[in-house]
Protein backbone atom coordinates (compact mmCIF):
# COMPACT_ATOMS: atom_id res chain seq x y z
CA UNK A 1 0.00 0.00 0.00
CA UNK A 2 2.77 2.75 0.90
CA UNK A 3 4.73 1.60 -2.17
CA UNK A 4 1.89 2.51 -4.48
CA UNK A 5 0.97 5.89 -2.47
CA UNK A 6 5.34 6.55 -2.75
CA UNK A 7 5.25 5.76 -6.31
CA UNK A 8 1.95 7.89 -6.79
CA UNK A 9 4.10 10.92 -5.24
CA UNK A 10 6.61 10.50 -7.56
CA UNK A 11 4.60 10.69 -10.66
CA UNK A 12 2.95 13.59 -9.27
CA UNK A 13 6.40 15.33 -8.70
CA UNK A 14 7.78 14.65 -12.28
CA UNK A 15 4.33 16.07 -13.63
CA UNK A 16 5.04 19.24 -10.70
CA UNK A 17 8.55 19.42 -12.65
CA UNK A 18 7.22 19.73 -16.50
CA UNK A 19 4.86 22.09 -15.36
CA UNK A 20 7.48 24.13 -14.00
CA UNK A 21 9.89 23.71 -17.19
CA UNK A 22 6.16 24.83 -19.38
CA UNK A 23 5.48 27.77 -17.22
CA UNK A 24 9.28 28.93 -17.52
CA UNK A 25 9.21 28.98 -21.47
CA UNK A 26 5.65 30.81 -20.95
CA UNK A 27 7.19 32.98 -19.21
CA UNK A 28 9.69 33.48 -21.80
CA UNK A 29 7.97 33.37 -25.08
CA UNK A 30 7.45 36.78 -26.49
CA UNK A 31 11.37 37.15 -26.18
CA UNK A 32 12.57 33.78 -27.41
CA UNK A 33 9.90 33.78 -30.44
CA UNK A 34 12.17 37.32 -32.36
CA UNK A 35 15.05 35.29 -31.89
CA UNK A 36 13.18 32.05 -33.13
CA UNK A 37 12.16 34.45 -36.11
CA UNK A 38 15.76 35.39 -37.14
CA UNK A 39 16.75 32.04 -36.99
CA UNK A 40 14.04 31.05 -39.50
CA UNK A 41 13.83 33.60 -41.18
CA UNK A 42 9.88 34.15 -40.73
CA UNK A 43 10.28 38.15 -39.50
CA UNK A 44 6.88 38.43 -39.40
CA UNK A 45 6.11 36.19 -36.56
CA UNK A 46 8.43 37.82 -34.02
CA UNK A 47 5.78 40.10 -32.00
CA UNK A 48 3.53 36.97 -32.00
CA UNK A 49 3.41 36.49 -28.50
CA UNK A 50 4.48 40.14 -27.23
CA UNK A 51 0.69 39.86 -25.43
CA UNK A 52 1.88 37.76 -23.06
CA UNK A 53 4.50 40.02 -21.52
CA UNK A 54 2.00 41.66 -18.93
CA UNK A 55 1.54 37.76 -18.09
CA UNK A 56 5.74 37.49 -17.26
CA UNK A 57 5.95 37.90 -13.67
CA UNK A 58 2.64 35.98 -12.78
CA UNK A 59 4.09 32.75 -15.09
CA UNK A 60 7.47 33.59 -12.94
CA UNK A 61 5.64 33.21 -9.51
CA UNK A 62 4.11 30.29 -11.02
CA UNK A 63 6.99 28.52 -12.25
CA UNK A 64 8.79 29.16 -8.64
CA UNK A 65 6.15 27.51 -6.69
CA UNK A 66 5.63 24.65 -8.99
CA UNK A 67 8.86 23.45 -8.77
CA UNK A 68 9.11 24.55 -5.20
CA UNK A 69 6.26 21.66 -4.62
CA UNK A 70 8.36 19.59 -6.69
CA UNK A 71 11.19 19.89 -4.49
CA UNK A 72 9.47 19.12 -1.37
CA UNK A 73 7.89 16.53 -2.97
CA UNK A 74 11.15 14.95 -3.62
CA UNK A 75 13.07 15.81 -0.55
CA UNK A 76 10.24 15.63 2.37
CA UNK A 77 11.32 13.11 4.99
CA UNK A 78 9.59 9.46 4.42
CA UNK A 79 7.59 7.71 6.49
CA UNK A 80 9.07 4.74 8.78
CA UNK A 81 6.63 2.48 6.68
CA UNK A 82 7.65 3.87 3.41
CA UNK A 83 11.53 2.94 4.62
CA UNK A 84 10.48 -0.53 5.51
CA UNK A 85 8.47 -1.24 2.32
CA UNK A 86 12.13 0.06 0.77
CA UNK A 87 14.13 -2.59 1.97
CA UNK A 88 11.83 -5.07 0.75
CA UNK A 89 11.43 -4.40 -2.34
CA UNK A 90 14.05 -2.67 -4.33
CA UNK A 91 12.71 -1.09 -7.34
CA UNK A 92 14.80 0.83 -9.62
CA UNK A 93 13.42 4.45 -9.06
CA UNK A 94 12.66 5.67 -13.33
CA UNK A 95 15.03 8.56 -14.50
CA UNK A 96 12.52 11.06 -14.89
CA UNK A 97 11.22 10.80 -11.26
CA UNK A 98 15.17 11.35 -9.88
CA UNK A 99 16.80 14.22 -8.07
CA UNK A 100 18.53 14.85 -11.01
CA UNK A 101 15.91 15.24 -13.73
CA UNK A 102 14.78 17.52 -11.59
CA UNK A 103 17.80 19.22 -11.25
CA UNK A 104 18.18 19.81 -14.95
CA UNK A 105 14.70 20.80 -14.92
CA UNK A 106 15.19 23.45 -12.69
CA UNK A 107 18.46 24.64 -14.31
CA UNK A 108 16.38 24.86 -17.64
CA UNK A 109 13.64 27.28 -15.98
CA UNK A 110 16.26 29.33 -14.42
CA UNK A 111 17.64 29.83 -18.19
CA UNK A 112 14.67 30.19 -19.67
CA UNK A 113 13.57 32.69 -17.01
CA UNK A 114 16.74 35.00 -17.16
CA UNK A 115 16.19 34.44 -21.29
CA UNK A 116 15.76 38.47 -21.90
CA UNK A 117 18.83 39.45 -20.00
CA UNK A 118 21.21 37.49 -22.49
CA UNK A 119 18.98 37.29 -25.70
CA UNK A 120 21.36 39.98 -27.47
CA UNK A 121 24.28 38.07 -28.01
CA UNK A 122 21.63 35.81 -30.45
CA UNK A 123 21.56 38.92 -32.93
CA UNK A 124 24.56 40.01 -35.07
CA UNK A 125 26.30 42.89 -34.66
CA UNK A 126 27.11 43.39 -37.93
CA UNK A 127 26.80 47.16 -39.96
CA UNK A 128 26.34 47.23 -43.27
CA UNK A 129 28.62 49.29 -44.42
CA UNK A 130 28.74 52.07 -47.46
CA UNK A 131 30.88 50.77 -50.44
CA UNK A 132 31.62 54.86 -50.52
CA UNK A 133 33.60 56.42 -47.79
CA UNK A 134 31.33 58.56 -45.63
CA UNK A 135 32.16 62.23 -45.75
CA UNK A 136 31.46 63.93 -42.44
CA UNK A 137 30.94 67.24 -43.67
CA UNK A 138 28.20 66.53 -46.23
CA UNK A 139 25.72 66.91 -43.28
CA UNK A 140 22.77 67.81 -45.50
CA UNK A 141 22.07 64.43 -46.33
CA UNK A 142 22.22 63.17 -42.88
CA UNK A 143 18.68 62.44 -41.53
CA UNK A 144 17.44 61.57 -37.68
CA UNK A 145 14.22 60.71 -37.05
CA UNK A 146 12.55 58.98 -33.90
CA UNK A 147 9.87 56.14 -34.48
CA UNK A 148 7.38 55.01 -32.04
CA UNK A 149 7.64 51.26 -32.31
CA UNK A 150 4.54 49.33 -31.26
CA UNK A 151 5.43 45.78 -29.44
CA UNK A 152 8.65 45.56 -28.19
CA UNK A 153 8.85 44.00 -24.57
CA UNK A 154 12.35 43.21 -23.43
CA UNK A 155 16.15 43.72 -24.90
CA UNK A 156 15.39 40.96 -27.65
CA UNK A 157 12.71 42.80 -29.30
CA UNK A 158 15.29 45.78 -29.45
CA UNK A 159 18.11 43.76 -30.67
CA UNK A 160 16.02 42.46 -33.53
CA UNK A 161 14.96 45.37 -34.28
CA UNK A 162 17.91 46.78 -34.35
CA UNK A 163 19.49 44.24 -36.49
CA UNK A 164 17.19 44.53 -39.16
CA UNK A 165 17.57 48.30 -39.66
CA UNK A 166 21.27 47.74 -40.06
CA UNK A 167 21.29 45.48 -42.27
CA UNK A 168 20.02 48.53 -44.89
CA UNK A 169 22.94 50.58 -47.05
CA UNK A 170 23.57 53.70 -45.52
CA UNK A 171 22.60 53.61 -41.50
CA UNK A 172 24.53 55.43 -39.71
CA UNK A 173 23.24 54.82 -36.03
CA UNK A 174 20.23 52.74 -34.61
CA UNK A 175 19.28 52.76 -31.04
CA UNK A 176 15.49 51.01 -29.82
CA UNK A 177 14.13 51.51 -26.26
CA UNK A 178 11.50 49.19 -25.51
CA UNK A 179 11.29 51.14 -22.36
CA UNK A 180 10.05 53.93 -24.69
CA UNK A 181 8.55 51.99 -27.56
CA UNK A 182 10.25 53.89 -29.99
CA UNK A 183 13.38 53.37 -32.10
CA UNK A 184 16.05 56.01 -33.28
CA UNK A 185 17.63 55.94 -36.45
CA UNK A 186 20.56 58.27 -38.30
CA UNK A 187 20.88 57.72 -41.75
CA UNK A 188 21.80 59.15 -44.97
CA UNK A 189 18.94 60.15 -46.78
CA UNK A 190 20.73 59.89 -50.65
CA UNK A 191 21.40 55.76 -49.94
CA UNK A 192 17.84 54.86 -47.99
CA UNK A 193 14.64 56.31 -47.66
CA UNK A 194 12.30 56.32 -44.18
CA UNK A 195 9.76 53.94 -45.94
CA UNK A 196 12.84 51.06 -46.71
CA UNK A 197 13.01 51.90 -42.86
CA UNK A 198 9.60 51.69 -41.76
CA UNK A 199 9.01 48.58 -43.98
CA UNK A 200 12.38 47.15 -42.34
CA UNK A 201 10.69 46.97 -39.06
CA UNK A 202 7.30 46.14 -39.77
CA UNK A 203 8.72 43.11 -41.30
CA UNK A 204 10.05 42.09 -38.20
CA UNK A 205 6.40 41.83 -37.15
CA UNK A 206 6.61 44.89 -34.74
CA UNK A 207 5.39 48.03 -36.06
CA UNK A 208 5.59 51.31 -36.91
CA UNK A 209 2.77 53.46 -35.38
CA UNK A 210 3.81 56.77 -35.97
CA UNK A 211 6.97 59.40 -36.91
CA UNK A 212 8.25 61.73 -33.95
CA UNK A 213 10.91 64.26 -34.26
CA UNK A 214 12.13 63.90 -37.68
CA UNK A 215 14.87 66.28 -39.03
Amino acid sequence: MSSSKDTINQKSGSKWASSGLIAAFSASLCCITPVLALVSGAGGMAATFSWAEPLRPYLIGLTTIVLGIAWYQKLKPQKQEQIDCECVVDVKEPSIQTKGFLGIVTVLAIVLLAFPSYSHIFYSNFNHQDSSPFIEQDTTTVVKVELAVKGMTCTGCEAYIEHEIRQLNGIKNVDASYDKGTTAVEYKSVKVSLQQIIEAINKTGYKVIENENQQ
